[in-house]
């Protein structure tokens, strides 16, 4: 079996399938998927974009995941100033609704109803623990990468989640006055925190040109070919039972740039803190 090192290094890097891209506009829903040119009984996810952005901004990330074997479908829906996170977790789980009910392609490619994964960037982090939550068949596994505080909270449904979960979070950036990683942690006992190193809590979204504007951090490609290893590993364990991966599920094992990190080793900023610190000029 192939080292820890060796599967990260090659899990940063495209996979061996070929990619199409589609529109789940036609089943009805505002968003796009890509899959692998051909498959049956494939895994699949929703993908959540963050907060004043699209799906658009993720496409290099869902085509990554398509290329290991992944279906992965992502709703261009609250994308404003003021998105409902419940409306976001509602269009995951019709995302999820659609790529397992619709056959992908040209009628070639489906997805197994029971290998499925929710994985969400920030704003859209917090949304898939709503969606989890409410999910009548549960996900198998679900990604929240950077995490940020959301209303109503995620610490509420996250307490009663029992699915494997993976939480990412970066304490040496300033934007983790809003990350809400350490709290979710706490109330989501099955979930694994890791602490990415050298990386960015935006950097995953790709080509943020209102990140200036907003004093967000913009694409970062480290940052994306992290994450991209560390999710596609997790998801090929936990959606599909391939023990080849079985390192990057495991709360014991040591990855590349993501040590594990205890939640309750030190207290999170709370959240009138982190309110107090965002309005300072």
């Amino acid at each position: 079996m192939a080292s820890t090192k060796k599967l990260f290094a090659a899990l940063t890097r495209r996979g061996p399938h070929r990619v199409l891209r589609g529109d789940l506009a036609f089943a009805g829903q505002p968003g796009i998927v890509y899959t692998p040119a051909a498959g049956k009984n494939l895994p699949g996810v929703a993908f959540a974009h963050d907060w004043i952005t699209s799906a658009d901004r993720y496409r290099g990330t869902l085509e990554h995941l398509a290329s290991w074997g992944i279906v992965a479908g992502a709703p261009n829906t609250e994308t404003g100033l003021a998105p409902s996170v419940l409306n976001l977790a509602y269009d995951l789980g019709t995302t999820l609704d659609i790529i397992t009910g619709v056959r992908l392609g040209q009628g070639d490619i489906s997805v197994h109803p029971n290998k499925l994964g929710l994985v969400g960037h920030g704003f859209g982090a917090s949304a898939v623990v709503f969606t989890a939550a409410g999910l009548p068949v549960k996900p198998k596994g679900v990604v929240a990468a950077y995490p940020t505080v959301s209303s109503p909270p995620a610490e509420a449904p996250a307490a009663g989640l029992t699915v494997a979960g993976l939480i990412l979070t970066d304490p040496g950036d300033p934007m983790t006055l809003r990350s809400n990683a350490v709290e979710l942690a706490r109330a989501w006992k099955p979930a694994t925190l890791r602490a990415t190193s050298k990386t960015k809590s935006g950097g995953l979204v790709e080509g943020r040109r209102l990140a200036p504007v907003v004093g967000l951090p913009g694409a970062d490609r480290g940052t994306q070919r992290i994450v991209r290893a560390l999710m596609t590993g997790y998801l090929l364990y936990t959606l599909t039972g391939d023990k080849t991966y079985r390192a990057f599920a495991d709360a014991e094992a040591e990855l590349p740039r993501a040590p594990v990190m205890d939640p309750f080793a030190s207290d999170p900023v709370d959240l009138e803190n982190k309110v107090v610190a965002l309005l300072k000029p």
